[in-house]
């Protein structure tokens, strides 16, 4: 069934890709409640996505969650934040704010200067909005008459990733947990030693036929999942055997072949996983 351009992956469970980011929307709809998932990565987009929400009229927004605390997941939450003409809770992982605070105001800082990576765009509306409602273990969370499960992961992909299980649908929202557009991204505040404990976490609660949706990219299965998990272990396995034989990121950047991704993706996560081998706590770039 499509509603709009909404895709419904399982039972009431819809899936809306934008083109910016190939980044994958949620919507779950319990009655006349919707649960959406992520804001998208600025005001202008999430205030397309308030609009684009008006298909699945007279239901309306009940929560926003989000999936973890990267720009392009919550730099449209304003758009559901108190002050807004849509709002309501937003709920995340516990960390969420502080990731905010230490990695992402920076980030917007620099490029409202005119530095980084991202184009000139509306940066200087942003405004970033935390949650309202930080989830610190695994909860239920009532949509009309359904029931989801809200479950925020050990670190990995970042320390604030949340996902969202949909038990009578069999689906999983897992944000980027799993990456389907690309290679595994190693952002701001990533783990990649404990990306693989965090991945199997996730695997270990998968069955073959549940549906699967992640933050980019088109629809994954479990077997999808294993493989990636795979890659990720030999990137942490390699990341371990750069650091013992005292390489310098340099160095271990140098050898391609050693690599399961792109060695132009993986700068963060070698000098990450080195500070974390140091004994550095909570390593940052």
């Amino acid at each position: 069934m499509t509603l709009d351009s909404w895709l419904e992956v399982a039972d009431e469970v819809f899936v809306r890709s934008y083109d910016h980011l190939d980044i994958n929307i949620c919507v779950v709809r319990g009655g006349e409640e919707l649960l959406v998932v992520d804001s998208r990565s600025s005001p202008v987009e999430a205030a397309e996505l308030v609009a684009d929400l008006e298909a699945f009229a007279p239901a309306r927004v009940h929560v926003l969650v989000n999936t973890h605390a990267h720009f392009d997941h919550t730099f449209g939450n304003q758009q559901f934040g108190p002050d807004s003409t849509t709002p309501v809770a937003i709920i995340g992982h516990h960390r969420l704010p502080a990731h905010l605070d230490r990695y992402e105001r920076p980030r917007l800082a620099a490029w409202r200067a005119g530095g980084g990576e991202e184009p000139a765009r509306d940066w200087e509306e942003v405004q970033i909005t935390p949650p309202t409602q930080l989830v610190g273990a695994r909860q239920p969370l009532q949509i009309g008459h359904r029931t989801v499960d809200l479950q925020p992961l050990s670190p990995g992909h970042t320390d604030t990733d949340l996902v969202v299980q949909v038990p009578d649908a069999c689906s999983w929202i897992v944000g980027d947990v799993v990456e389907a557009s690309g290679p595994p991204m190693y952002g701001s505040g990533c783990f990649p030693l404990q990306h693989p404990d965090q991945l199997g976490s996730l695997l270990a609660q998968l069955r073959d036929d549940d549906v699967i949706v992640p933050g980019h990219g088109p629809l994954v299965d479990r077997a999808f999942v294993e493989d990636q998990l795979a890659e990720v272990v030999r990137l942490a396995e390699q990341l371990r055997l750069a650091h013992r034989a005292g390489e310098t990121v340099e160095q271990a950047l140098a050898d391609n072949a050693r690599w399961p991704f792109p060695v132009d993706g993986l700068g963060l996560a070698v000098r990450r996983a080195y500070k974390f081998l140091d004994h550095e706590p909570d390593p940052s770039p």
